[in-house]
């Protein structure tokens, strides 16, 4: 249906290779013997409505027009309760912060989460029907070259970034409790409903935590390790998760200059942006460049890869489209 005039002959035939639906419907028979030229038996095969030019463009783009563009939504997990410190992880939140605010959206951050206060957040930032909740789970705001207390209740608009800076596990990241919170549940919290202000709006997360113990072939001593002691849509659709690495794989962050993956995605977003790339085009880079860091001395002793791991974006989503 809707693929042209031969093709749906070509599927007529096909039909009729089978003797039950041949004798079920008699009348494909005289559709297809009429005329196999372009008539109004063949055109009522195929029903209105349904030809090439109404098809969706292969090129379709989400469209970002609200200001701001959106919500950066960055839990930033640092002090962790066993006095575990995971030094580097502000200077990521800094660089989130400067290139999200630069694309245009509303940059906020909460620091030094438990499982049940990260998950409380995401439910709040999902809805934001609860504005007392704001404060609860001390909400900073970036201005400028800080984050300040922040006042105003935040608003969605045509897209949402959520980046999570913290230990983990595979599939999970923890709360600095220690706990683990599902990845799985933090995307599914997002999941569209006919109340849903991003419903088919772009919805992407960007984390950075080990998802296992192994070391992808020693981590010298300046590096630590993020790991462990339609007229409808689909509920799941429009949603893009981006990982620091593999499953059962560390993911590296230095103490000074911030984790591989989230320093590289900032500046890939910084220089790509600019010529108005899209964001699966931008995160190829990223893997790209992360899987060419070395952790040790030794050439490829200690390697990365990051990942893609989710991916179920209907269109191609450009976050840099308002930008001359």
């Amino acid at each position: 249906m809707g693929k042209g005039e031969d093709t749906c002959k070509k599927f007529l035939d096909l039909l009729l290779t089978d003797k039950d639906v041949e004798e079920t419907y008699p009348d494909l028979k005289d559709i297809l013997l009429k005329n196999t030229s372009r008539s109004p038996e063949t055109a009522q095969a195929c029903p209105p409505g349904n030809n090439e030019s109404k098809r969706p463009k292969k090129e379709e783009k989400y469209q970002l027009k609200s200001q701001p563009l959106g919500l950066c939504v960055i839990i930033n997990n640092e002090n962790f309760m066993d006095y575990t410190k995971r030094r580097g992880t502000d200077k990521d939140a800094q660089r989130l912060a400067e290139v999200f605010s630069w694309l245009g959206f509303k940059v906020l951050m909460c620091k030094d989460q438990t499982r049940d206060k990260m998950d409380q957040a995401l439910n709040y930032f999902a809805s934001l029907n609860e504005n007392s909740q704001l404060q609860e789970f001390s909400v900073k705001e970036w201005f400028g070259t800080e984050f300040i207390d922040s006042q105003q209740v935040p608003k969605h608009g045509d897209a949402f970034i959520c980046c999570i800076l913290s230990h983990g596990e595979e599939g999970v990241v923890c709360g600095i409790d220690w706990k683990p919170l599902s990845i799985k549940r933090i995307t599914r919290t997002f999941k569209a409903t006919e109340e849903s202000a991003l419903r088919g709006k772009p919805k992407v997360f960007l984390i950075q935590a080990c998802q296992g113990g192994k070391v992808q072939r020693g981590v010298p001593d300046d590096l630590e390790a993020d790991a462990s002691p339609s007229s409808s849509s689909p509920e799941y659709a429009d949603v893009l998760v981006a990982i620091a690495t593999v499953e059962e794989h560390k993911a590296f962050r230095d103490p000074v200059d911030g984790s591989w993956f989230i320093q590289s995605l900032c500046q890939q977003l910084e220089e790509r942006c600019k010529s108005h790339e899209d964001i699966e085009t931008i995160l190829r880079h990223v893997k790209y460049e992360v899987s060419q860091k070395e952790g040790s001395s030794e050439s490829g002793a200690v390697k990365q890869m990051a990942e893609v791991r989710n991916n179920t974006l209907l269109k191609t989503l450009v976050l840099s489209a308002h930008l001359p």
